[in-house]
């Protein structure tokens, strides 16, 4: 699995989740994406690992000046899984209606991301040094 159809599977998720109205579901993967971030452990390596085969990530990325030994992927896990479960848990348990906007947002950011091939926030993460 690529991290291209990840996002896309993700991004779908996501959606799901908030049309039919299923907290625990973006709860689950907020909690799951916190663990392969802080981890390392995702499930797309482990995935070509168990296949025996390699694949490219699928998104356009540009060549920046590594300042940090911390992988992309891993801070942007780290990244959703703060705003998707801090901003889902103001709008459900705290009655914060302003931040509706966040979840719908980035779940067709994501998905999109993953149609287009183009995540700009994994840019911005690569842009600011992480590997």
């Amino acid at each position: 699995m690529s991290e291209r159809s990840f996002l896309f599977i993700v991004g779908a998720y996501i959606l799901t989740g908030l049309y039919f109205e299923i907290n625990m579901m973006i709860y689950l993967l907020s909690l799951f994406l916190l663990i392969e971030g802080v981890t390392g452990l995702r499930i797309t390596t482990l995935s070509q690992k168990i296949t025996g085969t390699t694949v490219a990530a699928g998104l356009t990325t540009f060549q920046t000046h590594q300042r940090f030994s911390f992988d992309a992927f891993r801070a942007w896990r780290i990244m959703v899984a703060v705003m998707l479960g801090g901003s889902f848990l103001l709008l459900k348990e705290y009655d914060i209606e302003i931040v509706w906007f966040f979840p719908w947002f980035m779940g067709f950011a994501i998905m999109g991301a993953g149609v287009s091939g183009v995540c700009p926030m994994i840019l911005f993460i690569r842009w600011i040094g992480f590997k």
